[in-house]
């Protein structure tokens, strides 16, 4: 059988892109000239001209414990090798026992069940209906800033402009003011962000709610970590209208965190629905909506089908996620890595006017540059410039928030200390003239 044909050449590439992309799959292009990559190991990539790069965004937080981890791409030849597809209307072993072991990972109490969804964008959806079907409420409650998703149910729930397109979303969403100690309308004054809460509910809507969907720690938004207390008090209020709660971990779980598996244990909360993608299978296309059975079980009488859900195949990446997590001790490499990361990024802050503020927690840490610090006016041109410069430094970072003047950095969980001082010499040599 003769081998399909396989151009490397960066312009033939862009070309082709360029000539056969719609225009929506070419738009998510942050570099001025596109990066081709050929080839990852752990935390590096390499383009097609063989330049080596530090991966500080996990391919969009999707590589967890690293490119081409071999026992995550064991478990999926071996797989492979066996049935490559097994829809749900059929019963296989791999999934059944990766739900059971992705369980294992959430609080004890809940009786928890899973639902195998092929990405985070469609777990939302799902979360979204079960919430509903289960309260039999229609509105629901989201932050401003937060991103959940690019389908009609995942950007009416998504709270960033950009990612909303000029077409009639969802009825009964509500975006309520995210309590954000450095930009938002409140300042560091939780309660009143929790008032808001009540507000909405009283004039916004009849008085009932399906729920509240929430990250523990925005990403897209720029690592906006929630305030102590906020979480807990906004779900009592929440439920008191007869809702739940449900926390998207799509970029904070899996230990990213450094000090829980899931972020929003570090809140003193339960949620009824926890939603999970990106890490979750270092890659492969898998997400999952995990919930209280009796929230679940609300939808057993209609039927919900995701063609992917469930694969084998990324449900036996999914359970080797889990093992190299515990072998290699990843959880607590993203604490001390990611204090060491802080720490570079506080340094930066100390010399630079630029930065404005130093956030995140593990391995999920932003920098929000400004033009002034008293204003706080965003200097969205600027961290353009030193994007760039980073990539010329063979650093991988995102480009985030609703003024693009944020550096993300949510590297695969294996990143080093010695990467650390790598990171640290490039910022120095980028920030320069800042």
């Amino acid at each position: 059988m003769s081998e399909l044909e396989l151009n490397w050449s960066r312009p033939d590439i862009l070309a082709r892109r360029d000539r056969f992309y719609a225009a929506s799959q070419k738009s998510f292009m942050p570099y001025k000239v596109p990066l081709v990559f050929k080839r990852g190991q752990y935390q590096y990539l390499w383009d097609e001209a063989g330049k080596k790069y530090i991966d500080l965004l996990g391919m969009n937080v999707c590589i967890s414990v690293g490119h081409a981890h071999p026992v995550v791409n064991a478990a999926v030849q071996a797989q492979i090798g066996q049935l490559q597809h097994c829809t749900t209307m059929f019963a296989h072993p791999v999934p059944a026992h990766y739900a059971q072991e992705l369980i294992a990972r959430l609080p004890q109490g809940p009786d928890w069940v899973v639902h195998f969804t092929s990405s985070g964008t469609e777990a939302i959806d799902l979360a979204l209906v079960m919430a509903q079907s289960y309260t039999r409420n229609i509105d629901m409650l989201a932050l401003r800033n937060a991103y959940h998703g690019a389908t009609i149910g995942a950007q009416s729930l998504t709270g960033i402009s950009a990612f909303r397109h000029n077409i009639p979303l969802l009825p009964g969403v509500h975006h309520i003011a995210n309590p954000d100690p450095y930009r938002g309308i409140f300042g560091a004054d939780t309660q009143a962000y929790l008032d808001e809460i009540e507000r909405t509910i009283q004039y916004s809507t009849p008085g009932k709610l399906a729920g509240l969907l929430v990250e523990p720690i925005q990403g897209y938004g720029g690592i906006v970590e929630l305030p102590a207390g906020y979480l807990k008090a906004a779900a009592d209020t929440v439920r008191r209208a007869g809702g739940i709660l449900i926390v998207d971990e799509v970029q904070s779980g899996f230990g990213r965190t450094g000090d829980s598996f899931w972020a929003f244990e570090a809140h003193d909360v339960m949620p009824e629905v926890v939603v999970l993608a990106k890490g979750i299978g270092n890659g492969f296309p898998l997400g999952a909506v995990v919930a209280q059975r009796e929230v679940a079980d609300s939808l057993g009488a209609k039927f919900f089908f995701n063609t992917y859900g469930a694969s084998p195949m990324a449900c036996a990446a999914g359970r080797a996620v889990l093992q190299v997590i515990d072998d290699e001790r990843l959880q607590d490499n993203a604490r001390t890595v990611g204090h060491a990361l802080r720490g570079v990024l506080n340094r930066l802050h100390e010399r630079h006017a630029i930065v404005g503020d130093v956030r995140g927690r593990g391995l999920m840490q932003a920098i929000e540059l400004v033009r002034n610090r008293k204003t706080k006016a965003p200097a969205t041109q600027e961290t353009a410039a030193i994007f760039e410069r980073l990539r010329e430094q063979g650093l991988v970072v995102s480009k985030s928030g609703a003024n693009k003047n944020i550096l993300r950095m949510v590297p695969p969980l294996c990143l080093t200390l010695k990467d650390v001082d790598q990171v640290a010499d490039a910022f120095d040599r980028c920030f320069q003239g800042y």
